[in-house]
Order: structure tokens, then C-alpha cells, then sequence
């Protein structure tokens, strides 16, 4: 399998669940997947249907409390750190060829990783290996070293008429 990078990235929702249907289509094939999550925590709808789904998927959270709304603190950059070495590993060990770490790009936005790990991510990627990196506000750095890039835009949405979340569908 030749590898390659994805950056998906944008304001409008999707951008995860992009990302899972690439998880789902290369699980589905019975490719190794690893899946790294940057500033989630939690069991939400789409990691209940891959382990209970697709139980040879790996997946891995990185986060401590979500930090929208205050300014990060040494914890969550320590936090966000050790995820990085997790994610690091994953593509190091050379044992899967769908590497998805999601939210990375707002984690490197908001400085809970420096931009220059993320391009040493890419550069380091296994030519064998499929690297897809989400979240709004990707780095330049990183669109330019990347394959493909899709920015996932929003026209409309009804959050912005005050209806939540559903579950199953958002969350």
C-alpha cells in the first residue's frame, strides 16, 4: 500500500466523521487503524460504534478537561504532550496503515503542541501509511506538506438557531 497525508480541516461540522468513514473503509478492507484523539475525552456515539463495531480498531484519547473558553494551562499542554508521544509511537511501531489524529490541528492551534511536531509527524509518516490529520485551523506548514487537503465549510447549521446537539447524530 503506498501511503500518503490528509489534512481535513475547516468551520463546518464533519470534519471527524470524515475521518471515520476513512477509519471504517480501511477497517472494513482489514487494514490495522489507529485512531488518536487530541481534546476528547469521553464515550462518545462514534467511539461506542468502533468498539463495539470494529473492536480491532485502536483507539486512544488524549485529554484532560476541554479547554474551550480559557486560556490552556501547563496540564493541558503536558496532557496533550503525552499524546503526542502516543501518536508519535503509532507511526514509529510501523503497525498501521491508517493513522487518524483527530483535532490535532486545535491542538497545535492552541499551542498545546508546536506546528513543527506536527510537520515532523508528516515528514516522518511511513511511506506505507495513510496519515490523516483533523480539526479547524490547520497550519499552513502542515496544509503544504500534506497530499490532499479538504476543508470542510459550513452554509448552514442549526446550532446557530439554538437547537443542541442530538445524540447519534453530534455527539
Amino acid at each position: 500500500m503506498i501511503g500518503e497525508t490528509i489534512v481535513i480541516t475547516g468551520n463546518g461540522k464533519g470534519k471527524t466523521t470524515a475521518a471515520l468513514g476513512l477509519i471504517i473503509q480501511a477497517a472494513g478492507r482489514g487494514l490495522r487503524v489507529y485512531l488518536g484523539q487530541f481534546m476528547k475525552d469521553g464515550n462518545y456515539s462514534e467511539i461506542k460504534g468502533l468498539r463495539s463495531n470494529f473492536p480491532g480498531v485502536a483507539v486512544e484519547q488524549y485529554s484532560g478537561d476541554l479547554i474551550l473558553g480559557r486560556l490552556a494551562e501547563n496540564s493541558d499542554k503536558a496532557t496533550a504532550a503525552a499524546g503526542l508521544r502516543k501518536a508519535q509511537a503509532a507511526l514509529n511501531e510501523g503497525n498501521y496503515d491508517l493513522i487518524v489524529l483527530d483535532e490535532i490541528n486545535v491542538a497545535a492551534f492552541m499551542e498545546l503542541i508546536p506546528v513543527e511536531a506536527v510537520t515532523d509527524l508528516i515528514h516522518n509518516r511511513p511511506k506505507n501509511a495513510t496519515l490523516v490529520l483533523t480539526g479547524r485551523y490547520a497550519a499552513p506548514e502542515a496544509i503544504a506538506q500534506a497530499d490532499k487537503t479538504y476543508e470542510i465549510g459550513e452554509i448552514k447549521h442549526y446550532y446557530n438557531q439554538g437547537t443542541p446537539a442530538r445524540v447519534g447524530i453530534e455527539m
